[in-house]
């Protein structure tokens, strides 16, 4: 399974908003600590603030900001927020032109599947995946604070 670039890069909004001082930023600094797109960042932003994830600001001295605890995010819930297809096999997906779906054990086989990968994904937080905050800060290029 592989996600698209927006879930890749809402984590990174996350991850960097963990470790920031303040647990703030703006787009353009988060894009130029991870070295993407301001303009996919942006859409980002946005999707994550809808969800409730991040408040944003504008302005002079807006920005984005983690909008709850670390330890309350689960990256299950990121991914559900940024993905909306998760039918790895055809027979998963709304539309099932399988000549053998139906007949075939291979959608329970791969429903249990990403039932288990979200149970890992829905163990594991914000806080889980950014405690290492010095070396986050030192790979992002950001003060300690």
């Amino acid at each position: 399974m592989k996600h698209t670039n927006h879930a890749d890069y809402a984590l990174r909004v996350l991850l960097y908003l963990r470790v920031a001082p303040d647990r703030r930023g703006s787009v353009a600094e988060i894009a130029a600590a991870h070295r993407i797109s301001r303009n996919h960042l942006d859409k980002v932003v946005q999707r994550l603030s809808a969800a409730g994830l991040v408040h944003t600001t504008r302005g002079r001295s807006g920005g984005v900001e983690l909008a709850r605890d670390p330890a309350t995010i689960s990256i299950g819930d990121v991914m559900r927020t940024m993905e909306s297809d998760f039918a790895v096999v055809e027979c998963l997906g709304p539309a099932r032109y399988c000549r053998v779906a139906g007949v075939c054990g291979a959608r329970s086989v791969f429903s249990d599947a990403v039932q288990a990968y979200f149970e890992v994904l829905d163990r594991s937080t914000l806080e889980d995946i950014a405690s290492n905050d010095y070396g986050l800060r030192g790979a992002l290029g950001l003060t300690s604070g």
